[in-house]
């Protein structure tokens, strides 16, 4: 008879894990103590890592020093520095260290909450997660748990659009027939994220069924609700469906806010789902002075909102309410016979893997529950009004400055300005 070898190495060794962790923790403590030392943008060129690193795996073990060598010799060098405070680009530093406790949390204790039963603690802590931000947000109690809605956390915006799209598309179908799917419309800005037409497509509808709305300087490159009107008129006469709009409280570009109270009520009046985009300004929609940006929420059918781009929790981290559960869960649920259990059946509680695209999901909402308690709700809105503050002070800055001129009004943390004249431009060896 044989013996089975016991000469194996050990992957989860809590002494080793002490020892590493110690080393990661103090190198992203360095990091951050030295971070404005390197360029914001990567310096590198395109493939300068092959020429870096070998071309075939390890066969041995390494040392996790010779590893943060690597990444300190390679890596970083070929790293956008988006935590800088120099960099200016898209949205403000936004990582927090009680983010990355909740990260290791997360990471560490590694459990896969697709349903109830796979880590109760899991599931039940992110419902309790979304009841809290969306009493933040004083979202009505329709989209809450404690209401008849409910929220997830996804891991971004365009995740969040697949879903409610889905959610849209199968509710529509079952009364006009699945061979009508081509027939069916989403409207939306121009500033609208590309993620919009993405999901269209993803979901099935063609992208020719896609309405981007144009804005103008006018709107402050809002959504026009009689623009919206027109070509859903329009679309009926044509024999479409409409079946999907989108507003977005902050676009990227110009961090533009649709109104989404006229919006919403033409969504009511031609029953389309309702969804709002507030990725990025919805954070600042918890401080009072800013909560009149959602106001029309109620008519909405789902909202998502991404804590990763300004509240503090490092990526990925997306909030989504629905008030109807039931839609997504009708679209996205899945229930093989290893996924089958007595508290699911039971109808009891919350199986996450029916409100997303994947069966398997990260324990997301121990990051933000750890970043709301570490912080608090008055030092979250102390770090939005820090931030908007100093967006202000800039734009005043740039409105002082003849060379200048702000294009769109600043409404959160975003300042949009650019050279007034060609001549100018071209003095400085800037393409106008």
């Amino acid at each position: 008879m044989g013996s089975l070898s016991t000469n194996t190495f050990s992957p989860l060794d809590p002494n080793g894990f002490t020892n590493d962790s110690k080393m990661v923790i103090d190198f992203i403590a360095d990091y951050y103590k030295n971070i404005e030392n390197n360029p914001v943008q990567s310096q590198v060129k395109p493939g300068y890592l092959l020429s870096q690193l070998p071309d075939t795996a390890p066969y041995c073990q390494e040392s996790l020093e010779d590893v943060l060598k690597d990444v300190t010799d390679s890596i970083i060098p070929g790293l956008t520095h988006w935590q800088s405070p120099n960099f200016f680009a898209y949205f403000q530093a936004n990582a927090s260290t009680a983010g990355f406790v909740g990260e290791m949390l997360c990471t560490g204790l590694n459990v896969v909450g697709f349903n109830w039963i796979a880590s109760p603690a899991a599931t039940e802590l992110e419902s309790i997660v979304m009841d809290w931000m969306g009493k933040m947000l004083k979202l009505p109690s329709t989209f809450l748990f404690s209401g008849n809605g409910g929220g997830v956390l996804h891991g971004s915006t365009c995740e969040a659009i697949v879903c409610t799209l889905v959610a849209a598309r199968d509710e529509t179908l079952r009364m006009i027939g699945a061979e009508n799917i081509t027939k069916l419309v989403v409207y939306a800005s121009d500033q609208t994220h590309s993620t919009l037409l993405k999901g269209v497509k993803l979901v099935g509808i063609p992208s020719s069924n896609f309405r981007c709305l144009s804005t103008s300087f006018s709107s402050e490159f809002s959504l026009s609700p009689q623009a919206l009107e027109d070509a859903i008129e329009n679309d009926i006469k044509a024999g479409f469906v409409p079946l999907f709009l989108c507003a977005t409280v902050g676009t990227t570009a110009c961090g533009a806010v649709d109104p989404v109270m006229d919006l919403g009520k033409i969504a009511r009046k031609y029953n389309l789902w309702f969804h709002i985009d507030a990725a990025y300004a919805g954070s600042a929609c918890i401080c009072p002075e800013f909560r009149h940006y959602l106001d029309g929420v109620e008519l909405a059918d789902s909202l998502s909102m991404n804590p990763h781009k300004w509240l503090l929790t490092n990526m990925d981290c997306c909030c989504l309410w629905v008030k109807q559960p039931r839609l997504l869960i009708e679209s996205l649920s899945s229930d093989a016979e290893f996924l089958r259990n007595n508290a699911s059946e039971s109808s009891d509680v919350v199986d996450y893997k029916d409100w997303q695209i994947a069966l398997s999901r990260r324990f997301r909402a121990l990051k933000l529950w750890i970043v709301i308690r570490r912080h608090g709700l008055a030092n979250l809105m102390c770090h939005i009004r820090s931030d908007v503050n100093l967006a202000k002070r800039f734009e005043s800055l740039v409105a002082k400055d003849s060379r200048f001129e702000v294009v769109v009004r600043r409404r959160f943390s975003l300042v949009c300005f650019r050279l007034k004249h060609n001549d100018e431009c071209q003095g400085l060896g800037i393409e106008p």
